[in-house]
């Protein structure tokens, strides 16, 4: 009850119309008419912005994708940390290299709506493993990676990151087409693009290593 109200009220103010029309509502009976004109020229201006005000607002979906999207990064620049000294292959460090330059900042942006939202953000170091979500590793298989080195490692990380990434990629398409919230719905485009084109560079280079 009290998250919903917080998440109202957290609309009410981002919706500058919205504001208006209840400041309208609330102005008192003795100049009605004067208070109705008001709030409807305030909202005249904006009304040709209305489509983008309300894509401002956002749905379960959304919530989900950034609650589902931050633990699944992490776990992804922690793989890509044991690369850094583990990995053999030029080719998969510069890669976990990528990864994490690209996934840091979108942990960063997710934080900061479910912030915004008044909802939680993921605890640091949810992406542990024993998760259910899509493409995540097990606490065993994030062991595994962690005791390999050399040409095992790298292809025990192509092999756990390609799964990993069809699974972002799968949370990415979900919120496309049930997000309402347009910045998490161009992300989950970006996510789709550049992991895809990770996933086939990495059957690449498990083709070749």
């Amino acid at each position: 009850m009290t998250k919903r109200s917080l998440i109202r009220r957290a609309t009410a103010a981002a919706a500058a119309t919205t504001a208006a029309l209840v400041l309208a509502a609330c102005g008192g009976n003795d100049n009605d008419s004067g208070a109705a004109h008001n709030g409807h020229n305030s909202a005249s201006p904006s009304a040709s912005a209305s489509a983008p005000v309300r894509q401002g607002d956002h749905n379960a979906a959304d919530v989900t994708f950034a609650k589902g999207m931050i633990p699944h990064h992490q776990q992804a620049i922690e793989m890509a940390d044991l690369a850094a000294t583990r990995a053999e292959s030029a080719d998969v460090k510069k890669l976990a290299d990528e990864i994490k330059k690209a996934q840091d900042p979108e942990i960063k942006t997710l934080s900061g709506w479910l912030t915004s939202w008044g909802e939680q953000v993921p605890a640091e170091g949810a992406g542990h493993g024993g998760h259910d979500m899509s493409g995540m590793m097990s606490a065993e298989e994030m062991k595994q990676l962690e005791s390999s080195s050399g040409k095992a490692f790298d292809t025990a990380f192509l092999t756990m990151m390609v799964k990993h990434h069809e699974g972002a990629v799968a949370m990415a398409k979900t919120e496309q087409s049930d997000g309402t919230y347009q910045p998490a719905k161009d992300m989950a485009g970006a996510i789709i693009t550049s992991q895809s084109a990770e996933i086939a560079r990495m059957k690449t280079l498990l083709g070749t290593s």
